[in-house]
């Protein structure tokens, strides 16, 4: 079992990857003004960095050996943190979305109350996986295309939203299984750890 969840080092706070992590949780201010102020395509050039800054942040971590504790937990943190703030400003957008955007907020609910529990039993939270930046790959994509249509040629059409937005949940849903099969496997490994403890200590 994993004991070193909150054995951050001061260094840690400085990587490349944990930099990005902090960019993200920063634009997250401006794309919520410029959304809401329907400067879509400012919006949509913002969550497109804030996706690329995501997808290399990982990368950066494994080419750069700087995969910390500190990461692990950020970088899911910055995912689901932008991920809400764009869910609600879709759903003021396009309102008839709803419950798909609310498909996509449980599952990170689900996700963040699985790490919570990991942590509270001391197990450091997976890193991010394929199969959940794949998710999020496809989520950024889907947001971008929404918005550009609708700030750059004014093109609002329902069917290719909802569209978008179904394959994201199905993306991310797929993530989620794949998480859930991880994180149960943890949980057994800490049950049958601890099982073991007690076993001895009876002795």
């Amino acid at each position: 079992m994993e004991k070193d969840v909150w054995s951050f080092k001061f260094s840690d706070l400085f990587t490349i990857p944990n930099i990005l992590t902090y960019i993200r949780f920063i634009l997250i201010i401006p794309f919520a003004y410029c959304f809401v102020k329907e400067y879509f395509l400012q919006a949509a050039i913002i969550i497109a960095l804030s996706g690329l800054s995501d997808c290399f942040d990982g990368f950066a971590a494994r080419k750069l050996n700087q995969v910390t504790p500190l990461g692990k937990i950020l970088d899911p943190i910055a995912d689901k943190f932008t991920l809400i703030v764009v869910v609600l400003c879709m759903v003021i957008y396009v309102p008839v979305v709803l419950p798909v955007l609310i498909t996509l907020l449980l599952k990170d609910v689900l996700m963040l109350l699985g790490g919570a529990d990991l942590i509270k039993k001391g197990i450091t939270p997976p890193a991010a996986g394929w199969y959940g930046k794949l998710g999020t790959i496809v989520f950024y994509f889907s947001v971008c295309v929404i918005v550009f249509l609708k700030a750059v040629i004014n093109y609002e059409n329902f069917a290719i939203d909802l569209a978008l937005l179904s394959i994201t949940a199905v993306t991310m849903l797929f993530a989620l299984w794949q998480y859930g099969k991880i994180y149960f496997q943890l949980i057994r490994e800490y049950n049958s750890k601890e099982n073991s403890v007690t076993d001895n200590k009876n002795k």
